[in-house]
């Protein structure tokens, strides 16, 4: 499962598949902002109903 730093150094590549695994979440769901990684990923699971142990897991 990627880490917090792994994510962050390929957050645009992570996007993308995000963006195609999850059709329903948008490029504002997926705004990358220093020190709100919580507040990202409550978006995340909120839109998609996935935990994020779960999203994590999908990019292994």
């Amino acid at each position: 499962m990627p880490n917090s730093t792994e994510i962050k150094g390929n957050w645009n590549e992570f996007k993308g598949k995000l963006k195609q695994k999850f059709a329903e979440l948008t490029d504002d769901d997926l705004l990358y902002e220093e020190g709100k990684e919580d507040e990202l990923w409550g978006k995340i699971q909120q839109k998609t109903g996935k935990t994020e142990k779960e999203i994590k897991s999908l990019f292994e």
